[in-house]
């Protein structure tokens, strides 16, 4: 039983920590490498991530520079930006490109707030779908090999407190991040 509940740990927190990176790149109207790092670049024919091929740094707190390791890059570099859906538009000056990140309008603060409080409800879903394998795999070890109904009751109270744990994690997560985006 100690296997099962710490995979039900392990997996519930890969959800959480899932769930951070894919908040990271939510743009909030401040810089952040996470923002940009994933956009795909074709380089040399090969599809790379962009923190595959450029250093990626905040120069000021609503601007992005983006060096490329090899200056041929910068065109692909500059194209992937402007196709990706992030909806900024870089500067390149021949050596690094800028990224000036806008304030966001309050409309769009809402959508993106709205945006968040989806995944996070989605990470629980997750989480809550752990719980229940969980607590159903106990439930076949107590059939299987006659664990007495004390066991039972304590390993699922112990999966309930990890997914509780794990929850409350995905909310301080969510909260934090909704701070960050109505932040004018």
């Amino acid at each position: 039983m100690d296997r099962l509940i710490a995979k039900a740990k392990a997996d519930m927190e890969n959800v959480v920590e899932a769930v951070r990176k894919d908040l990271a790149t939510f743009r909030t109207g401040t810089a952040s490498p996470a923002l940009v790092e994933g956009i795909k670049v074709e380089y040399y024919g090969t599809m790379l991530p962009l923190n595959q091929v450029a250093t990626i740094q905040v120069l000021e707190t609503r601007l992005i520079g983006i060096t490329p390791w090899d200056k041929s890059a910068l065109t692909a570099i500059e194209k992937a930006i402007m196709t990706s859906d992030l909806g900024l538009m870089p500067s390149n000056d021949g050596n690094i490109i800028r990224l000036e990140i806008p304030s966001l309008t309050e409309e769009r603060r809402q959508e993106l707030s709205k945006q968040l409080s989806q995944r996070i409800e989605e990470g629980r879903v997750q989480i809550r779908n752990l719980r229940r394998r969980a607590n159903e795999a106990i439930d076949k070890m107590e059939k299987a090999e006659g664990l007495s109904e004390d066991e039972v009751r304590a390993g699922k109270k112990e999966v309930q407190d990890i997914t509780d744990e794990n929850v409350e994690d995905l909310d301080v997560i969510g909260e934090e991040k909704t701070q960050e985006i109505m932040e004018v």
